[in-house]
């Protein structure tokens, strides 16, 4: 086949370009016949919308700049870089845009010929998703995450707009007030905002200066108002209201005259209770339970807020453990208050997730009560009710009872220090399947609130004792490999076969479990004292007992499965529906299942160098 000079050019440079050097010639060849060339000056925007199909643009020369839909910047591209690549991935609209930093030219590839090259090479494909995942998380970084404030207002607009004639009159105004509860009234000539009428304004212009209730509103009304637009953030609002001391601001849309809502001081107070520094702060000012149950029925609402500000599933998992050690602490000090002090010293322990600060929206109670070796027989009833009114509380508030009943109000686990260390002891000694079962949920464990210094004299006793037992290890990796993910031969996934949750797999269960057995058993077998998951993989790293790369494969894996879990969860109670977590793949784009295979693959890589590493003298 003979070529052009010119398409021998762009033949030559996608050639060296990754993952075109990938390619056989004859696709290349094919590639470059179909490419189209375009140019932009310094400082021009890529109009990439206008495009009736998404296309892969291969920079030549120049520089670009890539931001998303709230300007942020998610990526720079310079000769032989790509964009528009994650719409012809997922089918998704583009809503970014390009901005040309140098004069350059772009060779544009069509939606069709990058279909084929991805069906073709199973390399060239492999690149794309890959550089997808990384620029989604690094628009993660990016992200401011102060939740609420970075809110829209349309987010908080929640009816229409309460609007009068500048012709009415006060009375029927304040009328039109106490049938639609509202505290304001927007007033309007001829569809166009004209000023606002308050309670304020009734009782300081009409009722204190004695007005007939006939006078017209706009006689009465403020005129000279400020206001504010629907895409603006609920922190620009906050401002507006504070530097300007008033309490309502009016939400203007189109040519900035016409009202389409209403923000006022209470919205934005409310808007807070999704926030968990709010939260947080609620808690501490609640005096029973009962309180505290009410301000826990916001916790759904925080978690469906940190998923929409795409915050790391690790950010989220800390929040939201943050808000429950708040809830935990505040049930204790409200049981000492009622009990009177504690006779001797005590720990409040937290085990599992709310130990490892990677809750989730399911989340049962998993704790336990370690007590001063001083503990007297007659101290032990102030314990037993310390520990019964927690874990109602918590129950009360969303976190169930355990089903294997491991929290601080069963005998067993609201023990004295020397106790708990022969049943650590026991576990690690005597290694019976229970024994396993427990080590995976007590060696996550993680001090809340009392004498720290019990805590930290049990964790190193266990620490070294479970180190230097290489048949402990042996046998908790054996236990733990039990759970793989739900990957067939072939990569396809194994999913339920029958009952509630067919064609779902259990995505905690089968893909963060492993991960999180991984972790610690590399943690034991170090000495390390750290409790968190992604933490204990870095720290595997410094003690050479995992290498960089299959670190930052786990902590990749441990991120998409876990963000993937949330969002799940998310969407469940957005739709009023209890938070599971089964999750059927057909649900998932076929960029996603790709990218959870791949994720599982990962893990199952790791599992076998695990098995090769602990368990060899089992065999």
């Amino acid at each position: 086949m003979t070529i052009s000079v010119e398409i021998q050019a762009v033949r030559d440079f996608i050639q060296t370009c990754p993952p075109f050097d990938q390619l056989p010639d004859d696709l290349v060849t094919m590639a470059a016949c179909n490419i189209q060339i375009d140019y932009y000056r310094k400082g021009s925007d890529l109009n990439l919308t206008a495009q009736e199909t998404p296309r892969l643009y291969i920079v030549r020369s120049g520089a670009f700049e890539i931001r998303n839909e709230n300007d942020e910047l998610l990526d720079r591209a310079e000769p032989g870089g790509y964009f528009g690549f994650p719409s012809l991935l997922t089918g998704h609209a583009i809503t970014n845009h390009v901005h040309a930093l140098e004069d350059g030219l772009v060779y544009l590839l069509n939606e069709d010929i990058f279909a084929r090259l991805r069906a073709s090479n199973r390399p060239f494909d492999r690149f794309f998703n890959q550089a997808h995942a990384k620029r989604l998380r690094g628009a993660l970084r990016v992200r401011d995450n102060s939740f609420h404030l970075t809110q829209r207002l349309s987010e908080l607009i929640g009816r229409e707009p309460v609007v009068a004639h500048h012709t009415e009159t006060v009375a029927q105004v304040a009328q039109r007030m106490t049938e639609q509860r509202v505290s304001a009234v927007m007033v309007v000539d001829d569809d166009k905002l004209c000023g606002l009428v308050t309670d304020r304004d009734l009782r300081a212009r009409v009722l204190a200066e004695n007005r007939d209730y006939s006078t017209q509103v706009h006689e009465i009304m403020t005129h000279n108002l400020a206001t504010i637009s629907a895409d603006s953030l609920v922190f620009e609002a906050t401002l507006l209201m504070t530097e300007k001391d008033i309490h309502h601001v009016p939400i203007v849309g189109g040519n900035g005259k016409k009202p389409i809502g209403m923000i006022t001081a209470t919205d934005l107070v409310r808007s807070q209770k999704s926030d968990p520094v709010y939260l947080i702060g609620e808690l501490g000012k609640q005096t029973d339970a009962e309180g505290l149950q009410k301000v826990s029925r916001d916790i759904p609402e925080l978690l469906r807020n940190l998923i929409q500000a795409d915050a790391t599933a690790e950010q989220i998992g800390r929040l939201l453990t943050s808000v429950t050690d708040a809830l935990t602490r505040q049930l204790i000090t409200q049981a000492t208050e009622k009990l009177g002090p504690a006779p001797v010293p005590f720990v409040w322990l937290a085990f599992g997730s709310q130990g490892r600060r990677d809750q989730t929206a399911v989340s049962d109670q998993d704790n336990g009560l370690l007590i001063s070796n001083n503990l007297k027989k007659q101290d032990a009833p102030y314990f037993q009710q310390l520990a019964r009114h927690v874990n109602d509380g918590l129950n009360l508030c969303g976190y169930k009872y355990c089903p294997g009943d491991i929290m601080a109000s069963t005998l067993r686990w609201r023990q004295p220090l020397e106790q708990w260390h022969k049943e650590f002891m026991q576990w690690i000694h005597q290694p019976s399947s229970k024994a396993l079962m427990h080590a995976s949920i007590f060696f996550d464990m993680r001090p809340v609130y009392g004498a720290d210094y019990l805590f930290e004299e049990l964790q190193q006793g266990i620490l070294n004792a479970a180190r230097s037992n290489n048949i402990f290890l042996a046998q908790l990796t054996a236990n733990a490999l039990q759970l793989t993910p739900p990957l067939g031969f072939f990569k396809n996934f194994v999913l339920e076969h029958s009952g509630e949750h067919k064609n779902r797999f259990d995505v905690k269960l089968r893909g963060i479990m492993p991960l999180t057995d991984l972790a610690r058993i590399y943690a034991l077998a170090s000495g390390d004292s750290e409790i968190s998951t992604r933490q204990r993989l870095l720290n595997a790293v410094d003690n050479n007992v995992l290498s960089l790369k299959s670190a930052r494969n786990l902590l990749d894996a441990q991120e998409f499965i876990s963000h993937l879990r949330l969002e799940h969860q998310g969407e469940l109670l957005t739709q009023g529906k209890t938070a599971d977590n089964h999750i059927d793949p057909r649900s998932l784009s076929s960029l996603v299942r790709h990218q959870l295979r791949d994720a599982f693959a990962m893990i199952v890589d790791a599992q076998s160098v695990m098995r090769r590493e602990f368990t060899s003298g089992l065999m």
